[in-house]
């Protein structure tokens, strides 16, 4: 795993905005019957009291914005078309059992068809969908991180 900065100090960060709560021990009790985890993010929501700004303006940011159009721009017409094209197989299918029930070749049917034409357009869908971010959002995404940690860094007085 790459550390954006080069320093691996060893220990377990509450105060990260991207720390992944479910992997944190949350709810489990510190030993006092207080939960552990909580506590210590309520003593670091006291001392920061800034960085809910930071967080607003990186939302309100032009970097962030594009981002979200990107995001917009790609999954928007793609989940149309694709709930489109589940909607029509399900409904031919109930509507239209004679045409599903068509030979294509040998026993294979139009239904047969259209079932493995719904995987594989799930399949060409997620691999678009991952291309997409790795190509258009990924970088963007990974800069407004960086940027918030320091801007949130900052705001604490650079506390580590």
């Amino acid at each position: 795993m790459e550390k954006h900065d080069g320093r691996d100090t060893g220990e377990v960060r509450f105060d990260d905005p991207w720390y992944d709560a479910l992997a944190s021990g949350w709810g489990e009790l510190d030993g006092t019957g207080a939960p552990a985890v909580p506590s210590a993010r309520l003593e670091q929501e006291g001392r920061t009291g800034g960085t809910a700004d930071v967080y607003l303006e990186v939302q309100r940011s032009a970097a962030f914005q594009e981002v979200r159009s990107r995001y917009r721009r790609f999954v928007v017409p793609g989940v149309a078309v694709f709930f489109t094209w589940y909607v029509g197989y399900v409904v031919t299918a109930t509507t239209a059992p004679g045409f599903m029930a068509r030979p294509v070749a040998g026993a294979v049917n139009v239904a047969m068809v259209a079932g493995l034409g719904q995987f594989l357009s799930t399949f060409l869908f997620t691999w678009a969908y991952a291309r997409h971010a790795r190509l258009r959002r990924d970088q963007a995404a990974l800069d407004l991180r960086w940027d918030t940690q320091e801007l949130t860094r900052s705001v604490r007085g650079g506390e580590r």
